[in-house]
C-alpha cells in the first residue's frame, strides 16, 4: 500500500536521513492532516532524492540555509538549476513528483498541505474553492511563512512544550495564507466578523481550563459549539482579544500565581500543576507574560502578604 503524507518519517526516507526528522501535525480542517517537518543534514550522501507518493497535495518549503546550484527535477526529468537562498519559500506540487539533487548541506522547513485541506477552508468560509496553488519553481520572499516557520521551530525543538492548540492555530494560518497568496482564495466579508455567544464562550473557557496541558485539538472544542475550527478561532479572539492558545497560556499563568500564593509548594510542582511541561518552560512563559520570573513574583507576593498580616 502506498503511503501518502509528505512529513515526518517519510521525509527522512525522501532525503535519506539516518533518523526521522521532527514534525508537528494538525487535523483542524475536517480531520485533514497538515504537518510541518524540519530537515537538515550537514553531511548528506550525494545523489538524487527519493520520491513521495503522487497525491493531490503540496509542499510549502521554507529554506533556512543557502543551497547554490540546486538541481530541481519534476516528473522524472531535470527541470532547472537555480540558486536557493535562505529565507525564501518554494511551493511544490506532489502530483508532479518533485525531487532534487542532494550534493551539499541543507536545512529547511516543509509544510505538507493536502488540497482537501484547502477545500475545507473554502467550504467553512463559504468561499469558492481554488483550483490549484502556483507552484512555479521560483523563490518567494514570504514574510508570513517565515514568521509562522520561526514560531513553529520552537515547538519542533521542544515537542513536549508544544501545545496542540498552538500547532492547530499556526497550521490554520499557514493554510489560509498559502491559499490566498498562491491560489487566489478570497474569504467572504462575513467570516471576519462576530464573537461567540456568551454560552459558547463559557463552554469554550471551561474546556480550555479543564485541559491545562493544551492537548485537546482546536477542532474538538469547536465541534462542541457547532463551529468549524477556523470560525471558532476567529470568534474566540473577537470575544477575548486572544487566540485560544494564548488565552490558555495566560490562564496557566493565573493558575500558577494562585498556586504560588501558598507556602510550601515548589516551583517545579507549580509548573506541572499549571500545565507546563517543566520548570524551565514555566519560567520562560511566565517571564514573557508578566515581565518577572516566577521566583521574583512569588517573593513579592508572599512578602506583601506578610506585611499585610
Amino acid at each position: 500500500m502506498t503511503r501518502t503524507g509528505a512529513y515526518g518519517e517519510r521525509f527522512g526516507e525522501f532525503l535519506r536521513l539516518e533518523q526521522a526528522p521532527p514534525s508537528l501535525l494538525s487535523r483542524s480542517l475536517r480531520g485533514t492532516e497538515i504537518a510541518v517537518t524540519e530537515t537538515r543534514n550537514h553531511h548528506p550522501v550525494p545523489g538524487l532524492s527519493g520520491s513521495f507518493a503522487l497525491e493531490d497535495a503540496y509542499l510549502v518549503s521554507l529554506k533556512l540555509r543557502d543551497y547554490p546550484a540546486c538541481q530541481i527535477w519534476e516528473q522524472g526529468r531535470h527541470l532547472k538549476k537555480t540558486d536557493v537562498h535562505a529565507g525564501t519559500t518554494y511551493l511544490y506540487d506532489l502530483k508532479a513528483d518533485p525531487r532534487y539533487v542532494i550534493d551539499k548541506p541543507f536545512h529547511s522547513l516543509h509544510f505538507y498541505v493536502p488540497h482537501s485541506a484547502l477545500d475545507s477552508l473554502a467550504d467553512q468560509s463559504g468561499a469558492r474553492r481554488i483550483d490549484a496553488l502556483d507552484c512555479r519553481p521560483v523563490g518567494h520572499d514570504d514574510a508570513i511563512v517565515r514568521h509562522i516557520g520561526a514560531s513553529l521551530r520552537e515547538g519542533l525543538r521542544r515537542p513536549d512544550e508544544a501545545n496542540q492548540l498552538f500547532t492547530d492555530h499556526m497550521m490554520l494560518a499557514l493554510a489560509a495564507h498559502v491559499a490566498q497568496a498562491y491560489g487566489g482564495f478570497r474569504q467572504t466579508a462575513e467570516t471576519g466578523r462576530g464573537a461567540l455567544a456568551p454560552w459558547q464562550l463559557a463552554r469554550a473557557c471551561d474546556k480550555l481550563e479543564a485541559d491545562l496541558g493544551g492537548k485537546l485539538p482546536l477542532q474538538a472544542i469547536a465541534a462542541e459549539l457547532g463551529l468549524s475550527a477556523s470560525h471558532f478561532s476567529r470568534a474566540f479572539r473577537a470575544s477575548t482579544g486572544l487566540p485560544p492558545y494564548r488565552w490558555l497560556l495566560h490562564h496557566r499563568v493565573r493558575t500558577a500565581k494562585r498556586l504560588m500564593s501558598a507556602h510550601g509548594v515548589s516551583l517545579s510542582e507549580v509548573a506541572i500543576s499549571a500545565g507546563f511541561a517543566n520548570q524551565s518552560h514555566f519560567t520562560r512563559v511566565f517571564s514573557a507574560i508578566t515581565g518577572v520570573s516566577p521566583g521574583a513574583w512569588r517573593r513579592d507576593a508572599l512578602g506583601a502578604t506578610s506585611r499585610e498580616g
